[in-house]
């Protein structure tokens, strides 16, 4: 990826205080570390992170609550006429989409959550998908709404499921989705039940759907939000705000706001739009009506001049904020969306330009999961990620191949890089186009979003068909967004008669890199870029290869056929001024597409650094290729070789200075000028010692890189990214364990297992960036590979300490404490009680003397007895009225076994409760009030004979609830 300082304000310094809810963090702010730092560029950094606003304050958290169970669960078919019946209307989902269905033994669990990273590997699945099964499994949660939102227009905001899955509320199926990569917007309003007749929220996922060829998870592996929005609200991803430039040299922010109404009288909006500077001035204002009808829409477009705004750019990527805000009956709305002043142009002599200012595309390719984790990559770790591409000099990167979470997207505004965001499936069917409009409407105000990719190498992109379907997705994102180009990522049919290249803005290439100069002379007029270059191999810490041992060496010497070292890609990018830039084919590795090995290697070799974001000798290469603000050197491999003495070892240097210079042990070994993108090879004999080398400029040295050789290790070290971490329930911080020998030096060549103990946060996730390794990246234990582990930690709530602890066979055991500061938690849906509701009831007709207790509904009688629920109350009537209600009681596995209670917390009227027609408490009061009943070992059913007071209502009109015992 592409990092550069970020010039903006430090929320906190230090370890004090208390940070207010407002969203997720971003890293630290810290000058880009040098690779001789300690383990090249991971010591920890001071202070807190900032906290990314919050967009859309109607949105609430469901991080908590949620049960799963791993297997499909397949109810059994209808066979009764009442089973039938009841199987067809609306409410009656059956099995583990009922809303009564006992799921007492599930496990709890949080989201993100992605099960397929817990699960072992085995030889028989997909090779692709990292060899973990992934399969199906079931997600349930209980939500209570407060009677106050009766009213409200109420949504649930799904950022992706991986990867198909049908959404049930109450019984209905409300959303069927197959893709694992795109936001779902689920309607809860109609299907909202409120007080303490609770919403049952069941999630099928399947798994076993492959979109990619690469890992790509399993489950609810992003944030799931609840909406609470006024009755005449702002439309989900309904703002359009995105800056230009006019013709005459005069910005405007043109804004235009689509309304929605639920309310059931017409309704009048008045839509407040306000331009905050950085420092949060208002600096422009606009104000408009709308008029609404009855579950209808509305769109208002205003447009706000600016004068002279500041710039958002990759060095200072400078934010204004637009804020929203609605004034209608019921309530307002509002949204504070951050947008950037910047112009983007691709030139096809020229490359790309950023504010008419020509910039090289210093890009990465990224797929979204991380050691330990899987695609369930918390914000934190994300925002980590982030600033590692940061420090390697990266300025922009694709989106490989599919949206990201939204965080990723405004973390990119913040921190300075450019975007190519990929649509994932190439099909303009209704289906596929809806998810690529999505893609288009939620991110097209993000000023990081620099071109829009609509495939990545599809077999018909040399097919008269295949210019037609980009014809129609092209035209649609134009329609959507008509200030970003349009490209495909091409590997091949350039030439063919039809080709896709004839309809894209912006020519993609996929590797290809000697077609450039072809390409350009006979398409002279089209811009281009590599969308995708490099494919590369390496094994992090290792410098030889050994295919037999599915190792690769770190000395840049082993590519795919198809691709390049990462030195031979840059240069041919390099001298290009018409290629607009590249994007290196990682910037990660990740798990899955094991290429060139299969079997037991379980994730890539491609990435500048590997799956835990340790670094490879690439990570110096593109260091000395892309950073211009300081001098940087590397030099590889490490100089810890015993038994090769008197050895030749040859020696990469990259730098970006004028010359650099090799000393072993004081002695000057050699000084060369400076090759800044092949890097400079010096061959020195192996002695052990002191191994440097020095960046000179103007015969001045500006950059040192040292390797001492290591003696045996002694003693284990934990280093983490941040010294301090908020005590908010979700921030983390990744820490690293190696081994160093007596003189504290690290040792690269330890490979000892090691065993952890976390006070004051959780352990969620572990990993060595070993692409060979089996062992679990759950378990509370991890190999060292090439001398690194990593632990990633996510912080419990509140001010405290956390207290981890390292062990490993034959070392000194080693202790970390890291301060959690205190900080307010972003507002997050309560999770309900543990229990089984009784929902439904059958209730008979009104007698005027109480009928038999044992009375039920004849059978395949669907009209004579009402079907009711839970809090419905019975008309009032002139004279003595008795009603009996019938359930069958929830199957709960432990009351099965155990007994427990049946809690009423209302019943209207006198009342006698039967548990399988045996009666066991009776409510002689008419008041409304609460009853508790007991409920025997293997009680199947409930009867309950109420007693109307004359001209009263009568009735269940609470909650009705099973527990256990105790």
């Amino acid at each position: 990826m592409n990092f550069m300082p970020i010039d903006r304000r430090t929320l906190l310094a230090g370890t004090a205080g208390t940070l207010a809810a407002g969203a997720l963090p971003l890293p630290a702010r810290a000058a880009r570390p040098a690779p001789s730092g300690l383990l090249y560029g991971l010591s920890p950094r001071p202070g807190l992170p900032e906290r990314l606003p919050v967009e859309d304050p109607s949105r609430i958290l469901m991080l908590h609550g949620w049960l799963f169970h791993e297997g499909d669960i397949v109810p059994p078919a209808p066979t009764t006429h009442d089973e039938t019946y009841t199987n067809a209307k609306a409410g009656n989902a059956r099995g583990a989409a009922a809303m009564d269905y006992d799921d007492s033994d599930w496990a709890q669990v949080s989201v993100p959550h992605d099960w397929a990273s817990a699960q072992g590997f085995v030889e028989t699945a997909n090779v692709a998908q990292g060899y973990r099964p992934r399969g199906i499994g079931w997600y349930r949660r209980t939500l209570r709404l407060d009677p106050a939102d009766r009213g409200k227009k109420l949504e649930l905001h799904f950022g992706a499921i991986a990867t198909a899955a049908t959404i049930w509320i109450n019984g209905s199926v409300v959303a069927r989705n197959f893709s694992g990569y795109n936001a779902i917007t689920v309607d809860l309003t109609p299907f909202a039940r409120f007080g303490d007749e609770l919403n049952v929220i069941a999630i099928r996922v399947d798994a076993t759907a492959m979109e990619g060829w690469w890992y790509e998870g399993a489950g609810l592996y992003r944030h799931v939000w609840l909406a609470k929005r006024s009755p005449v609200s702002i439309a989900t991803d309904g703002v359009h705000c995105d800056p230009r430039l006019g013709s005459d040299g005069r910005w405007q922010v043109p804004v235009a706001v689509t309304l929605e109404s639920i309310a059931r009288t017409a309704a009048s909006a008045t839509v407040m739009i306000d331009l905050l500077d950085p420092a949060g001035k208002v600096v422009g204002s606009a104000r408009a009506q709308a008029d609404l009808q009855p579950l209808g829409e509305a769109q208002v477009a205003l447009s706000i001049p600016v004068a002279d705004p500041q710039r958002w750019s990759i060095e200072t990527p400078t934010l204004y904020t637009v804020r929203v805000a609605t004034d209608a009956p019921g309530g307002g709305d509002g949204r504070r969306i951050a947008i950037g002043f910047r112009t983007i142009r691709f030139d096809a002599q020229a490359g790309f330009f950023l504010n008419d200012k020509a910039v090289k595309l210093k890009g990465v390719c990224l797929h979204q999961d991380h050691a330990g984790v899987g695609v369930a990559v918390p914000d934190a770790l994300l925002a980590w990620r982030l600033q590692r591409m940061k420090d390697t000099g990266v300025n922009a990167i694709r989106c490989s191949h599919n949206a990201q979470a939204d965080a990723f997207y405004q973390l990119c505004d913040r921190m300075g890089f450019v975007v190519m965001d990929e649509n994932r499936i190439f099909n303009p069917a209704p289906e596929n186009m809806a998810q690529l409009e999505w893609l288009v409407r939620a991110h097209r105000n993000h000023p990081s979003i620099i071109l829009w990719s609509v495939f990545n190498e599809e077999p018909m992109q040399g097919t008269e068909a295949g210019v037609e379907m980009v014809r129609r997705m092209a035209a649609h994102v134009h329609a959507l967004d008509d200030s970003r180009p349009v490209t495909a990522a091409m590997n091949g049919s350039f030439y063919d008669p039809q080709n896709v290249s004839s309809v894209v803005d912006v020519m993609g290439f996929n590797y290809y890199q000697g077609d450039y100069d072809k390409f350009h002379a006979l398409n002279p007029a089209k811009p281009s870029t590599s969308s995708e270059d490099t494919s590369a191999y390496m094994t992090r810490g290792a410098y030889a290869t050994d295919k037999a041992a599915h190792v690769m060496s770190s000395m840049d010497t082993e590519a795919a056929p198809w691709g390049a070292t990462h030195r031979n890609a840059w240069a041919e990018i390099a001298k290009r001024r018409f290629i607009a830039g590249g994007f290196v084919w990682t910037g990660f590795d990740y798990h899955g597409e094991p290429t060139p090995f299969a079997w037991p290697t379980i994730a890539s070799f491609f990435g500048i650094l590997d799956l835990c974001g340790f670094p490879k000798t690439a990570y110096d290469i593109h260091r000395a290729h892309w950073i211009d603000d300081q001098p940087v050197v590397g030099i590889a491999p490490h100089w810890t070789w015993p038994g090769r003495e008197g050895q030749p070892v040859e020696l990469l240097v990259t730098s970006n200075a004028e010359r650099v210079r090799v000393v072993l042990n004081g002695r000057m070994i050699g000084e060369q000028a400076v090759d800044r993108i092949m890097g400079n090879a010096f061959t020195v004999p192996y002695a052990p010692g002191k191994l440097e080398a020095v960046a000179l400029k103007g015969g001045r040295e500006v950059a040192r890189a040292v390797h001492e050789t290591a003696g045996p290790a002694v003693a284990l070290r934990l280093t983490p990214a941040r010294t301090a971490m908020l005590g908010d329930g979700e921030d983390v911080v990744p820490v690293t364990i190696d081994a160093v020998d007596a003189k504290g030096r690290h040792v690269p060549t330890e490979n000892r297992m090691t065993r952890f103990t976390v006070d004051g946060a959780t352990l969620i996730g572990v990993g060595n960036g070993d692409p060979n390794s089996h062992e679990s990246e759950k378990a509370p234990q991890r190999s060292l590979f090439n001398g690194l582990a990593q632990m990633i930690v996510q912080a419990g709530a509140g001010r405290g300490k956390v207290t981890i602890a390292a062990t490993a066979d034959g070392l000194r055991p080693a202790r970390l404490v890291i301060d959690r500061v205190a900080a307010t938690p972003r507002p997050q849906v309560d999770a309900t009680p543990p229990g089984a509701f009784i929902l439904g009831w059958r209730r008979s007709k009104s007698f005027a003397t109480a009928p038999d207790p044992g009375l039920t509904p004849p059978v395949n009688d669907n009209n004579s007895w009402d079907f009711t629920r839970s809090g419905t109350p019975a008309a009032p009537e002139a004279g003595p009225s008795f009603r009996l209600y019938r359930a069958a009681l929830p199957v709960r596995k432990r009351v099965m076994a155990e007994g427990g209670t049946l809690t009423f917390a209302r019943i209207d009227g006198r009342a006698s409760v039967y548990v399988d027609g045996r009666p066991v408490a009776t409510k002689a009061d008419p008041a409304a009030a609460p009853l508790v009943v007991p409920v025997s070992a293997g009680a199947k059913g409930v009867a309950v004979l109420v007693e109307a007071v004359p001209g009263a209502r009568s009735g269940i009109t609470g909650a009705v609830r099973l527990a256990p015992k105790g």
